[in-house]
């Protein structure tokens, strides 16, 4: 059974089971508490606390997914970066018995897979939380196994939202390797292939749960590894999802497929190799191939050729004019870089100098500096290092210092096209509407070539960029200023409402062009002078915000202009 028939019989199964299907949403998420889209439900989450989708209660989704959480995992079975997740959801619907049905029969009667070979575990409680009884009681005369927490317990997605036990699906791949083999026994008996999440908890910030009012279904199987399963291979890379483009498996190999993969769904989606956030992800994946290929020397820009010729009728936003340059540039830029490592770090450890050292030294510290601000890896400086007899003094400091680089990093992730959360504060929600009057004004005044690249909104001002070729003169300024008090003034009630993509672009919602959204979305009037497509949240009338004042206008890059304001 090919990858591509597996896609098609998981979705016609769940439709036929009453789902409708969603396509997937994009990477780049509205959820500030993770850098990109790491499961199938995050799209859903609203859902699961209480807010009706516009498609109903069962849906059914291909979600593509990535995580850097086991980047240096990728190499061995099943590891990967980018990943896709089959799912199917339940809002306050079906519970535990049609969900659990529901698997069993698809991968036994739809996948023919042995019966015999399926063992399921179950939440046995730990802590204040108790044993999830209905589900060890649905599961008896299968093979099962009660597990903790870490194992059976998932989500939430970030630090708090719907969250709940689980019962996961294994499939047998081989024989116990002793007495003491169990489910998560690492020997490779095992593949986990299906995760059914029965949301019936809410995780607040501090870690309390609180009952559900509406309970929810939530799976997620793995495609590849059930692709795996299903091909009876030993690894995700022998798959058809892989082999089509790999001549060898070693280790190495399997990196570079799995880093390239994910860099063309990651470009696919507007990104682009930087120093921070989203970019930095980019920018580690590609130049760690440049890295990882002087040990097998593959052609890795006809391998992304290849792959997104592979995927391009799944995924459209596949476009090779678009990706392989941004890859080229960066592996130019790289290359660059590293033919000029060895001086670069020679004259570094040289201005540390000292009775000790004739050659100077390294630390830990001096090389995240390396690393950070000239993009050499730390493999390279070390392996320079012990060719030049340069001692690097303290090396853990390096593993510190990034730990720290990626926390400030996450907790400064810019919240592109203005969404502030749920739990936003009174003053963000009163400029994030602010930010829809604003960009309103500028196409009003500027005319409609106007498009908002970005914002970001904080309790204390608004950050907005938009698309202009020059600065505006302050009369301009002052009269998008009064536009927009004119309009709080008139005191427009802010109405939310869930339609199909389509159906919201029909009607004249402002949307952008770099923003991938998901088949349903939430579409925001400002009575009628304003109607967008956004994430939310925002006031309920324009009369809370008072007023806006314009503090500042920059220029940030070529046909791009800032506005800063706040409110009164």
């Amino acid at each position: 059974m090919n990858s591509k028939k597996v896609r098609k019989k998981f979705l016609k199964y769940f439709t036929k089971k009453g789902h409708k299907v969603v396509s997937s949403s994009s990477l780049i998420t509205d959820d500030p508490s993770v850098l990109f889209t790491t499961a199938g439900m995050q799209q859903f989450k609203a859902n699961f606390l209480g807010e009706s989708h516009v498609l109903g209660k069962r849906v059914t989704s291909i979600q593509k997914c990535l995580r850097t959480s086991d980047i240096e995992e990728v190499g061995d079975e099943s590891h990967l970066t980018f990943f896709e997740m089959l799912g199917s959801f339940s809002f306050g619907d079906y519970w535990k018995k049609e969900a659990i049905d529901m698997a069993e029969e698809f991968l036994v009667k739809k996948c023919k897979l042995n019966k015999d070979k399926l063992y399921f575990t179950y939440f046995k409680g730990e802590g204040d939380i108790p044993e999830d009884a209905e589900s060890k009681d649905l599961l008896k005369g299968k093979k099962t196994f009660g597990c903790g927490k870490e194992d059976n317990f998932w989500g939430p997605t970030g630090n708090k939202g719907p969250c709940g036990p689980t019962v996961e699906i294994h499939y047998e791949l081989k024989g116990s390797c002793g007495d003491n083999c169990d489910i998560n026994c690492d020997c490779g008996r095992f593949v986990e292939i299906w995760n059914l999440v029965f949301n019936q908890y809410y995780q607040d910030e501090n870690g309390n749960l609180a009952e559900l009012e509406q309970k929810g279904v939530d799976t997620g199987m793995g495609f590849e590894r059930l692709v795996t399963v299903l091909q009876k291979k030993n690894s995700v890379y022998q798959t058809d999802l892989f082999n089509k483009f790999l001549q060898q498996y070693t280790k190495e190999h399997r990196i570079i497929a799995d880093h390239m993969r994910a860099s063309l769904f990651l470009i696919a989606e507007g990104i682009e190799p930087s120093k921070t956030d989203k970019g930095y992800i980019l920018r580690r994946l590609i130049r760690r191939i440049v890295r990882i290929n002087k040990l097998t020397n593959i052609d890795y820009i006809q391998l992304g050729k290849d792959m997104i010729n592979y995927y391009k009728d799944i995924y459209p936003e596949l476009i090779e004019e678009k990706i392989i340059p941004v890859i080229e540039k960066e592996v130019e830029m790289f290359n660059k870089i590293l033919e000029g490592a060895e001086t670069i770090i020679i004259e570094k450890a040289s201005q540390a100098i000292d009775s000790d050292y004739v050659n100077g030294y390294l630390t830990g510290s001096m090389m995240f500096d390396l690393y950070s601000t000239k993009g050499i890896p730390r493999t390279t400086i070390e392996e320079i290092a012990k060719t030049k007899e340069i001692p690097i003094n303290n090396p853990e400091d390096f593993d510190k210092i990034q730990k720290e680089h990626q926390k400030k990093s996450r907790a400064g992730i810019e919240k592109k096209f203005g969404g502030v959360g749920k739990d936003a504060g009174e003053n963000a929600k009163k400029l994030h509407t602010a930010t829809h009057l604003l960009h309103k004004a500028l196409r009003d005044l500027l005319g409609e070539d106007v498009q908002q690249m970005g914002s970001d909104i904080t309790e204390e001002r608004l950050r907005f960029d938009f698309s202009f070729d020059r600065k505006l003169n302050e009369e301009e300024l002052k009269a998008v200023e009064d536009k927009i008090n004119k309009v709080i003034g008139q005191s427009l009630e802010v109405v939310k409402e869930e339609m199909k993509l389509e159906e919201a672009l029909k009607s004249g919602a402002m949307s952008f062009f770099k923003e991938k959204y998901p088949d349903v979305v939430n579409v925001y009037s400002i009575g009628d002078y304003s109607k967008e497509i956004c994430a939310g949240p925002h006031v309920n009338n324009t009369k809370e915000i008072n007023g806006v004042i314009i503090k500042k206008q920059e220029s940030i890059g070529k046909g791009i202009k800032r506005i800063k304001a706040v409110i009164k």
